[in-house]
């Protein structure tokens, strides 16, 4: 079993592909195989996506295989699971989310210092194809300083 403060699984589309106004981080209902794949390292959220439904925050199509050593009792790997926030950050997200362009994505799934498996959401924007190709002439302006800088040390 990997160290759970190690587990750090990132989507790294999700700040390519849109503009982050503002983060959240939201716990996630599991049941104990998930939980266990988690802690295994394994998983994926680089599909998923945040919906309402009844006033409730769900995240669909975050990916946890089904746990190795579990029988019967194991899980659905893309069921949808439940995300636990304050009322007033779902009302704020909910309020965002009505204006045109907005929509909430998973940035990353950790464990937190306690134990518990934590989701960072995003409330972004979609990039334009122009802005995707700034922020690569971007990256790749800096890992070029980056390598010219290290030459020099």
């Amino acid at each position: 079993m990997i160290n759970p403060s190690k587990i750090d699984i990132r989507n790294k589309r999700a700040g390519f592909d849109f503009e982050i106004v503002e983060r959240f981080v939201a716990g996630i209902v599991l049941t104990g195989s998930e939980i266990k794949t988690i802690r295994n390292g394994s998983g994926s959220i680089s599909e998923a996506f945040c919906v309402f439904r009844d006033g409730d925050l769900f995240v669909r199509s975050m990916n946890i295989p089904e746990y190795s050593h579990g029988a019967y009792a194991n899980h659905e790997p893309t069921r949808l699971r439940r995300l636990l926030l304050k009322k007033r950050e779902l009302e704020k997200i909910e309020q965002k989310m009505k204006e045109k362009g907005f929509t909430l994505i998973p940035i990353r799934l950790f464990i937190s210092d306690r134990g518990f498996a934590k989701l960072e959401i995003g409330l972004g924007r979609g990039k334009k194809k122009f802005d995707k190709r700034d922020s690569l002439k971007q990256k790749e302006t800096k890992r070029e300083l980056d390598r010219v800088m290290k030459k020099y040390r």
